[in-house]
């Protein structure tokens, strides 16, 4: 459903996509954006533990046009409907898992593009777990406990698959 006042937020995120400023992709980011780090159990693993490291932001069926402008931006993620098997949820999501890319690319457009709300201390915890698995640290007893440590001191209103107790080794 399209809004008839011009100044509408369906109205605004359908305007030319070239004149998308990085403050409004900062803003949409601190609004319907996520620095995710998880843990999934892998037996075959060393540790048997997996961790995860995502970036995404979703948006309504009307706004895809920003996620691909975003992706466009940064130069990488790509785009899935968020919940395909839904008959009510239509939105769409930009998620970008390749380590390199969100090293290269994403922790780059974030550093240099500071977000406003408390998205900046996920994105802090999000850019030292990467500096540790990018060390090669993760693998080791103690990277990963501080990996752990780090998401753990973030505060989450979501409830977590495992504990804190849980994935420490």
């Amino acid at each position: 459903m399209t809004s008839k006042n011009v100044l509408s937020a369906d109205n605004q995120q359908a305007t030319n996509k070239s004149s998308i400023s990085n403050e409004y992709f900062v803003g949409f980011t601190d609004g319907e954006g996520c620095f995710y780090v998880g843990f999934s159990k892998r037996n075959d693993l060393p540790l048997k533990w997996q961790i995860i490291t995502e970036f995404h932001v979703s948006q309504n069926p009307g706004g895809k046009n920003v996620l691909e402008e975003f992706s466009k931006r940064l130069g990488c993620g790509y785009l899935k409907p968020n919940h395909a098997k839904s008959l009510d949820d239509k939105s769409w999501i930009l998620i970008v898992k390749n380590r390199n890319d969100l090293l290269q690319k994403v922790i780059p457009f974030f550093k240099k593009n500071k977000l406003f709300t408390s998205k900046e201390k996920e994105f802090q915890v999000f850019e030292k777990v990467l500096a540790i698995i990018k060390g090669g640290k993760h693998i080791q007893k103690e990277g990963f406990n501080e990996i752990v440590n780090l998401v753990f001191s973030l505060t989450r209103t979501t409830k977590k698959r495992y504990s804190q107790k849980d994935l420490l080794l």
